[in-house]
């Protein structure tokens, strides 16, 4: 299998650059994955294809403003370093641009030194550990200095950061949204609850390696980056009663969906746990839990186009991409959505 057979051609201007005023008035591109065929819909009508014990599964990651703008404490050069994973209290594994002026020893202030940052060693792939400075409490000197880290595609600035996150997101730790949960809103889910539809909350930070590119040409020599996860009793016990009950098993994003299959057993048993998963999903995959995907449309080549191909198949996604290209649906993080039914 080529990575070059998940490429598609995408016009600029499809590529989604603000998000839209209400979340829910998104478009739906609803995709049979037996078929093939396609319908198209507004997101909010969504409800219509829950059914009462089914269960829906979003991932509840915050993302922090992960990306701050610095300058060495010897020179002044800029350098903009984005957080990436919390290794201990204050030591963060970071990527730093430009990388060559940030050696071990190097020491960088942010905000007039109300956060100074040294650099400790340099990790796989040239990414950097920092050990940190401050004064009180990091997350609010964060929430203060720091910019929500937006994908490259998108260049315009986000005018609200919470628009960066679902509206159920409450663990902090992602350096990247769960896109397919921004388009519900709070009432959206109370109407999903009031027809039946149990939801079960779990946790994926969301790490750069999901969005890294893929570099070979054989798709099965990619290696993906590990992200850590977390499942509550409560919702693996959700999960499970709805295949019990032959209900369907939901997962809003692939980040759900990647936690999901990384905990279920053999029988498809969810069982509460934590911990590292470098799970990669693509064709051929047999899927042990998940029925369903609300997902939103992915980059060419990348792992995320190759999981939705694993579920729906590869010639059904990219003729519905193709479809959705013609249609002038939205792209990307901030894009319209997709339902494989």
């Amino acid at each position: 299998m080529k990575t070059s057979d998940f490429y598609y051609e995408l016009p600029e201007e499809l590529i989604a650059q603000d998000p839209l005023k209400k979340r829910s008035d998104s478009r739906l591109l609803v995709l049979d994955k037996e078929s093939g065929q396609t319908e198209h819909h507004v997101f909010k009508e969504i409800v219509q294809y829950l059914h009462p014990k089914d269960c829906l599964v979003i991932n509840d990651t915050k993302v922090i403003p992960a990306r701050l703008i610095g300058a060495k404490e010897e020179t002044g050069a800029k350098i903009e370093v984005l957080l990436l994973k919390r290794k201990e209290k204050d030591i963060w594994e970071t990527l730093v641009k430009p990388g060559r002026k940030a050696k071990p020893g190097t020491r960088i202030r942010f905000g007039d030194g109300l956060l100074t940052g040294e650099v400790v060693d340099v990790v796989e792939e040239g990414n950097r550990l920092i050990r940190f400075e401050y004064q009180g409490i990091f997350e609010e000197i964060l929430d203060q200095l720091g910019q929500m880290p937006l994908p490259p595609y998108i260049t315009h600035q986000l005018q609200d950061k919470e628009r960066y996150n679902t509206v159920y997101a409450s663990h902090e730790g992602s350096a990247a949204a769960p896109t397919a949960g921004l388009h519900f809103t709070q009432e959206l889910l109370k109407k999903i609850e009031e027809k039946g539809i149990e939801i079960a909350r779990v946790t994926l930070h969301v790490g750069l390696g999901t969005f890294r590119p893929v570099k070979v040409d054989d798709v099965e020599a990619h290696h993906m980056h590990s992200e850590f996860y977390m499942i509550e009793p409560e919702a693996a016990e959700k999960i499970n009663r709805a295949k019990a009950q032959g209900g369907r098993v939901i997962c809003v994003g692939t980040t759900s969906c990647r936690t999901i299959e990384s905990a279920a057993d053999e029988k498809g048993q969810i069982h509460a746990c934590s911990g590292w998963t470098d799970i990669f999903i693509y064709p051929g995959y047999q899927f042990k839990v998940l029925d369903c995907l609300i997902t939103n449309f992915h980059l060419p080549e990348s792992t995320l186009i190759m999981l939705v191909s694993a579920l729906a198949g590869k010639e059904h996604v990219m003729a519905a991409y193709e479809e959705a290209v013609r249609e002038k649906y939205r792209f990307f993080s901030f894009g319209d959505a997709m339902f494989i039914k």
